[in-house]
């Protein structure tokens, strides 16, 4: 019999990203029933060969092999505990149906005993008596098992579903992965401050499923917060196959305050001639909350008055990590510093921020980045963002170089379209930004302009603005353009 699954969980399953099968669904291929996707509707579009594929058939895979035994458990499987409790809170799940089909079946065959015992006098009595045999031997037959159910049920051990009320949002819990993490990952904008248990802004109510403590915390909790469920996220994982919690969630920029940190450097390495990766590391009792695709104001010092503001190139799935690309530039005293060496690890360097309108929109439709030279920066950003969502049915890059080192990440690029089908991307190189912005242009229209597509564009202004132009001349609506220029 047909089970009923949501399109996130469908997508995890037959190992897709979710926004293929909500095109599928665009398309009239999959019909919704509440939202939800059938398993007999999945099996007829990705045959038991292409399950067996999935990513989930590989995890279960690399679990019997016992060469990655040990990369699974620190890495895929949660802890004992936690494994333990799942493997209860499944077990009391089958006991319950168990105990209900019991009742049900010695309901029926008591009706069937009382029809029989009429069936010689009433016609109509011995016509129900013969459909109730009937359906109680078709519910009784052997029929094949659903592959689905059953990779549905070890996903639900290896690892755990989180809903989020009340924006229905969902992400996947795995390994040691507290609440939080496995948010953040997904791609998700929680609210949260410390990351450690200090603050209690991570606060969350348990709505349904059971939850672990995993680590000790310095915030308390009131007794009334504790009776209504709620628990920090930052120290907390799901003890259950699936949780529904109720979370605060950023909708924007404006949700996000601005902060003053003090960081360190964690390294600063040559990209190319002319471009360098600034590594900083926040504490670790102060994350930076962020949105892909924003920028902060650094400041040196070693050098007073020494600023530069400048777009984060890393993703906000990793708020420790923050990295920066300095181009050489002339009479930029921030680039000075770190292209002479003066700017050494364990320096400090102070961040407020961040700021920026350059963030991911919500929807499905396909993604179109367009950088030049350094502009990269926050493309990579939400890049990596929007793969972590896996809502996009697919993802383009088009990455001008106006220097000789300007595609300073094309090996990244690369990677991302030898490891994703989704992901494609396209090299230019010009010295006149203009004059590029006129070739990428060229080829956009050639290769994606039967798409409806939301386009982030990146770059100094010159750029910017005539890849924008040509947009809207095409017929691109305003709305789908998004764009940051920078200095």
């Amino acid at each position: 019999m047909a089970q009923w699954l949501t399109v996130w969980r469908a997508a995890q399953l037959v190992g897709v990203p979710r926004g293929v099968l909500q095109q599928r669904v665009r398309a009239g291929e999959i019909e919704l029933a509440d939202g939800l996707v059938s398993t007999e509707t999945l099996l007829r579009l990705y045959p038991q060969t292409e399950l067996e594929a999935s990513g989930l058939m590989e995890r279960v895979a690399q679990i019997r092999d016992e060469a990655f035994g040990r990369r699974v458990r620190e890495r895929l499987l949660p802890s004992q505990e936690v494994l333990a409790q799942r493997l209860f809170s499944q077990g009391q799940e089958l006991a319950d149906v168990q105990r209900h089909l019991q009742r049900y079946h010695a309901l029926v065959i008591a009706l069937r005993e009382q029809l029989a015992a009429g069936a010689a006098e009433d016609p109509r009595l011995a016509a129900l008596h013969r459909q109730l045999t009937d359906g109680l031997a078709r519910a009784l037959a052997t029929e094949p098992v659903d592959m689905l159910d059953v990779m549905d049920d070890v996903l639900k051990m290896v690892s755990a579903q989180v809903t989020l009320r009340p924006s229905g949002h969902q992400f996947t819990v795995e390994g040691h992965d507290t609440l939080l993490q496995a948010g953040m990952r997904a791609g998700l904008k929680l609210n949260y401050g410390c990351g450690n248990g200090t603050c209690g802004m991570c606060k969350v109510r348990v709505i349904d499923g059971q939850v672990t403590r995993t680590m000790a915390t310095d915030y308390p909790l009131s007794e009334p917060e504790k009776a209504q469920g709620y628990v920090l996220a930052c120290a907390h994982t799901a003890a259950s196959g699936t949780l529904t919690l109720e979370s605060l969630e950023a909708a924007g920029p404006a949700d996000i305050p601005v902060q003053q940190l003090v960081t360190q450097v964690r390294a600063v390495r040559e990209l190319a001639p002319d471009t360098r990766l600034l590594h900083l590391q926040t504490p670790r009792s102060q994350r930076l909350r962020f949105l892909a695709g924003q920028s902060v104001t650094l400041g040196l010092a070693l050098g007073a008055g020494v600023r530069r503001t400048l777009p984060i190139a890393s993703c906000p799935c990793d708020d420790r990590n923050l990295h920066f690309f300095v181009p050489r530039e002339p009479d930029d005293a921030f680039a000075a510093q770190v292209f002479s060496g003066a700017l050494r690890p364990g320096d400090a360097v102070t961040l407020w921020g961040p700021v920026g309108e350059f963030v991911l929109a919500d929807g499905q439709r396909p993604l179109v980045f367009v950088a030049c030279d350094t502009g990269f920066a926050p493309v990579k950003s939400l890049i990596e963002h929007a793969l972590s969502l896996d809502a996009a049915p697919s993802l383009s890059l088009y990455w001008l170089a106006t220097r000789a080192d300007g595609h300073f990440m094309a090996n990244q690029c690369r990677a991302w379209s030898e490891a994703l089908d989704l992901f494609e991307y396209t090299l230019f190189s010009e010295a006149d930004a203009a004059a590029g912005a006129r070739q990428v242009a060229e080829a956009i229209r050639a290769d994606l302009f039967d798409i409806d597509c939301d386009f982030y564009l990146a770059g100094p202004e010159a750029f910017v603005d005539r890849v924008r132009d040509e947009l809207r001349a095409a017929g691109v609506p305003a709305a789908q353009v998004f764009q940051e220029t920078l200095s």
